[in-house]
């Protein structure tokens, strides 16, 4: 599968109002979170404690939530945030976890820088198949 790629950035600790438009395919959004003095991982550390983020791995409609550390970037945090369908997305954004996921991000100051990606319904062109070892 290919992801065709609509970069957004948010240097706020809270997601711009915006209009969606209807995707009917799988939406996956990468987090860049950062702060200072290591907030990003304690961030992390809190969300993983307290079960926030198991929780949003069991909403209906997750398909991924999964944080990575860059190597380049010691006070940032990756998160890879994927959903079946913007709808879902809309429903986990509408729920109190995110009040939660706010709460958390104010705690640490973090700062974010999204991107989105959504599902290319054509999947892999042939042309590429021969970069890929499966």
């Amino acid at each position: 599968m290919i992801l065709l790629l609509t970069t957004v950035l948010f240097v706020s600790v809270s997601y711009a109002e915006e209009e969606v438009t209807t995707n009917d395919g799988a939406i996956t959004i990468n987090i860049y979170y950062s702060g200072k003095k290591g907030n990003a991982k304690k961030f992390v550390k809190e969300m993983e404690k307290s079960g926030t983020a198991d929780a949003v791995r069991k909403e209906k409609g997750n398909i991924r939530y999964e944080y990575f550390y860059p190597s380049n970037s010691k006070d940032t945090v990756l998160l890879i945030d994927s959903w079946e369908s913007q709808q879902a997305l809309d429903v986990h954004h509408a729920s109190p976890m995110m009040g939660k996921i706010a709460e958390l991000r104010n705690k640490y100051d973090l700062h974010m820088k999204v991107e989105r990606y959504v599902e290319d319904i054509n999947g892999i062109p042939k042309s590429d198949d021969k970069f890929i070892k499966k």
